[in-house]
């Protein structure tokens, strides 16, 4: 369930085609040293040492190049998370430890390659499909961990459970959503273990 579905037309050519991850991978290492933003296809071109034509064989636009750097990028960081959840106890640790995970993925990102961040922030700030995918395996997760409390008596009932996750997600968002996180890095130690406790609070029974 961890690997995310960009679900776009713009990849052409056999996915698994040996040409098409060596672009991939060059153009991350491109991406990494000059930015998304500063990066054209005719840089990523002569980088590679193949031609622009050829690399639009396999990819229409820059952006499903970075398209597919970034579902990469978010497919580890909600690997992390269900390695972390699959190892708790109980519902309220399971939710202690998806929130911790996400935050300190996102932050360890930020700070050792700051340029692949760069590209997960803009495909949120876009709503590229890879980031939507993204957004929606951890509402997914999140659904999952409610639910369970639920069922075990560890948290109310009475809230509709799409109410419960959507409020959750909100007060989730401006940490563990690339483009918001950025801006709360000053306050990423102590939130999410001041925020897990304000919402379990209020998932009491």
């Amino acid at each position: 369930m961890s690997e995310i579905d960009t679900s776009t037309p713009h990849s052409r050519g056999p996915a698994d085609h040996s040409v098409r991850e060596q672009i991939v991978a060059a153009a991350g290492e491109h991406f990494s040293h000059y930015g998304y933003e500063k990066t054209t296809v005719s840089d990523l071109a002569k980088a590679i040492g193949f031609s622009k034509a050829y690399i639009y064989k396999f990819f229409d636009s820059k952006q499903a190049i970075g398209e597919a750097i970034c579902a990469t990028t978010l497919s580890a960081i909600i690997l992390a998370v269900e390695e972390a959840v699959a190892g708790a106890p109980t519902p309220t640790e399971k939710f202690r430890r998806m929130f911790r995970t996400l935050v300190s993925t996102g932050v360890g990102l930020f700070f050792n390659d700051r340029k692949l961040y760069d590209i997960a922030a803009h495909s949120a700030g876009e709503g590229w499909p890879s980031a939507r995918a993204y957004c929606e395996r951890i509402r997914q997760i999140l659904t999952e961990i409610v639910r369970e409390g639920r069922e075990s008596g560890e948290f109310e009932r009475k809230t509709p459970l799409d109410e419960t996750v959507q409020a959750i997600d909100l007060v989730m968002q401006p940490y563990v959503n690339p483009l918001l996180l950025q801006y709360n890095l000053d306050v990423a130690d102590e939130a999410p273990t001041q925020l897990s406790n304000l919402v379990l609070r209020s998932l009491a029974p």
